[in-house]
């Protein structure tokens, strides 16, 4: 069994008790959150698709840890002008683990 769901404007594959690596969410280690933005749920032979939503269909997840990924850095360079800047950005995720998949 699977799902597709959405959160944070981006989409993600929900298998259970998998671990999935999302945008930093302000939660506390520990805490359970359901999210009902779903857009597909397949139990092996039946597959539900939402316009956009499945109603009823929800993914309960528990947030394990959030971290830093390492850093990028952009170069930005213009020939001849004496233009150069160098700026480094790191992108925080939390990991939540898959506890259920809820079909309606």
């Amino acid at each position: 069994m699977y799902a597709l769901f959405e959160y944070k404007g981006k989409q993600y594959k929900a298998e259970k008790d998998a671990l999935v690596q999302v945008d930093k969410i302000d939660a506390e280690k520990g805490e359970k959150i359901d999210i009902d933005s779903v857009l597909l749920v397949s139990d092996g032979d039946k597959i539900s698709v939402g316009t956009p939503y499945v109603k009823g269909a929800k993914v309960s997840v528990e947030v394990e840890d959030s971290f830093r990924d390492k850093k990028v850095l952009v170069f930005k360079y213009k020939s001849k002008k004496d233009y150069h800047r160098l700026i480094g950005h790191r992108e925080e995720y939390t990991n939540v683990r898959i506890k259920d998949i809820v079909i309606a």
